[in-house]
């Protein structure tokens, strides 16, 4: 996939969307601050889990927003890498688990 198929999301894209179903995105604003908010885990850790989770379902938006945030909360860019290998053990575990489907296709 290239750039071109994600350009950045401008203003007017969100605005848009707040035009056209403002109390879901209302809603889903106030979610997402609630969900980011330091509790249990630091809002760090919630940034670094969020850049895994965005480099497994490859949502450019998501990385660079998560990323760049991350980075405002004290990640380093260590940590940040660290984190996307570990999103990609867990998509590539996901593969090796599944075959267990296909094992059983061999009649075994």
């Amino acid at each position: 996939m290239t750039e071109a198929l994600y350009p950045t999301a401008s203003k007017s894209f969100a605005d848009k969307r707040r035009e056209l179903t403002p109390d879901a995105e209302a809603s889903f604003r106030a979610f997402s601050q609630a969900v980011f908010q330091d509790g249990a885990l630091p809002r760090k850790t919630k940034e670094l889990i969020a850049v895994a989770v965005a480099h497994v379902t490859q949502c450019p938006y998501c990385i660079r927003g998560h990323t760049k945030t991350a980075l405002k909360q004290g990640a380093t860019q260590a940590e940040i890498l660290e984190a996307i290998w570990v999103a990609a053990e867990m998509r590539a575990g996901g593969a090796v688990a599944h075959s267990a489907i296909a094992l059983k296709e061999f009649g075994e």
